[in-house]
């Protein structure tokens, strides 16, 4: 048993006033309170957060966690470990591994080693596709009864609109969403950056916006056709967003999400780098235009959900000449800091619920986890507790995750988690903060 106290109750919607002590027994949320107004449990281990955020567990829609058959750049154990030592408590781990999550005994082997970590909670994405082939529909219905959370072939669009369109159906049925990778891939092929400046005077192969945007189009006629959930990741362009924010107008089951790096950094940034690969993701970093779009698609809602998109490489893949190198951003253990820190910086555009929900209530409602994503008496005891006053540096080489390459390599960023707890559970705790916690 836990007793929380002194800290400021974020529930999954709103940031209650005053300061709070919680009760945590059996995994689960036992009792809430005004501070100091009630007796201590007996045997009870006390956590004083000092006035810190108290939110629910956060929630990464979209990681890679490379197993099975890519542990060289992340495994299971290290990803589970990497995203609480971040703040999340639970992390969708995409299905383009090798070989790729398409059937019920591969769901089962992520769930398994996701539980060995004894870290953030693990969720399997399934793969749409037998192999991420595009060929034929993998089988969903096994996976789903196995315990994969949602289903996306991402890293590659779902090759047609026929079988997005089948797949969307038999989702639907299954009560679960399909998470698509925008990307049309005719007009990406080779590209190295954004369509824009940078490729204009680098010489360097651009993607268009128009590739992000057409997919985008793609799943939101077809999502008005089968009235399915349809969630777009990582979206980077202005103009997806705007067509994301007409088609909720309209009343289509459409979410969307979007990353931290284009939120925070743009194309010129490749270029003021000397092209270090660090900066090269797919898809792209954008103009300064479409980040400022996100900030907006943030503040009206039109932007469900913050995902990371942590893309791990070894230092042999990432330490290359910018056109060599792989395409990926690694984030999990910073993601949450590098959010906040540009709230911060830009004046706090709009109320730090509207932020925390991008992190708890909106992932787990595309998820349709009714489960996750919230506080209050009775609910999972996954809890995030956010120091949003503390500076500290990004050091990869303290990283949990197996990354070791990253654009905000010692930036001071203030705002980080400073506690995760899963199911009652301290599964990671700051150890340079003053906060008083014990690991289970």
């Amino acid at each position: 048993m836990k007793w929380l106290v002194n800290g400021r109750l974020f529930d999954g919607e709103l940031l209650r006033e005053g300061l709070c002590d919680l009760v945590i027994d059996k995994g689960r949320v036992a009792k809430i309170a005004p501070a100091g107004r009630f007796v201590p449990p007996e045997g009870a281990t006390r956590i004083d957060l000092d006035g810190r955020i108290l939110a629910p567990g956060f929630i990464d829609l979209h990681a890679h966690l490379r197993d099975p058959g890519q542990e060289w750049r992340e495994d299971i154990i290290s990803g589970s470990r990497a995203a609480a030592a971040g703040g999340f408590a639970t992390v969708v781990a995409m299905p383009n591994t090798d070989p790729p999550i398409d059937r019920s005994s591969l769901v089962r082997y992520v769930l398994e080693r996701g539980q060995s970590a004894g870290a953030a909670r693990v969720l399997p994405a399934g793969s749409v596709t037998k192999g991420r082939h595009g060929q034929e529909l993998a089988e969903m219905w096994f996976m789903a009864n196995e315990g994969a959370a949602i289903f996306t072939d991402d890293g590659l669009p779902v090759s047609t609109a026929h079988l997005l369109r089948t797949a969307l159906l038999y989702a639907d049925d299954l009560g679960m969403a399909i998470m698509e990778h925008p990307e049309e891939l005719s007009l990406t092929k080779d590209a190295q950056v954004n369509d824009g400046p940078c490729a204009a005077r680098s010489g360097l192969k651009g993607a268009p916006k128009a590739a992000e945007l057409i997919a985008v189009e793609r799943g939101i006629a077809l999502a008005k056709d089968t009235g399915a959930h349809l969630h777009l990741t990582h979206l980077s362009a202005k103009e997806s967003l705007e067509a994301v924010r007409r088609a909720k107008k309209d009343g289509i089951n459409i979410t969307c999400d979007v990353t931290p790096h284009h939120l925070t950094l743009d194309e010129s940034l490749i270029e003021k780098s000397g092209y270090s690969a660090a900066y090269k993701v797919n898809p792209p970093l954008r103009t300064a235009h479409d980040l400022e779009a996100l900030w907006e698609g943030l503040a009206d809602g039109t932007v469900d959900a913050i995902a990371t998109d942590h893309a791990p490489y070894h230092l042999d893949e990432k330490d290359l000449p910018f056109q060599e190198a792989a395409s990926g951003i690694a984030s999990l253990e910073c993601a949450v800091a590098v959010v906040l820190d540009a709230w911060l910086k830009r004046g706090k555009p709009f109320g730090i619920e509207r932020l925390l929900r991008l992190f708890t209530a909106g992932p787990a409602s595309v998820l349709r986890k009714s489960d996750l994503g919230r506080i209050e008496e009775g609910s999972v005891a996954d809890i995030t507790a956010l120091d949003i006053g503390r500076e500290r540096r990004v050091e990869a080489k303290r990283w949990e995750s197996k990354a070791r390459i990253t654009p905000w390599e010692g930036a001071a960023l203030c705002g980080w988690p400073v506690m995760t707890m899963r199911e009652g559970k301290v599964i990671w705790v700051d150890g340079d903060s003053r906060l008083h916690a014990e690991r289970d």
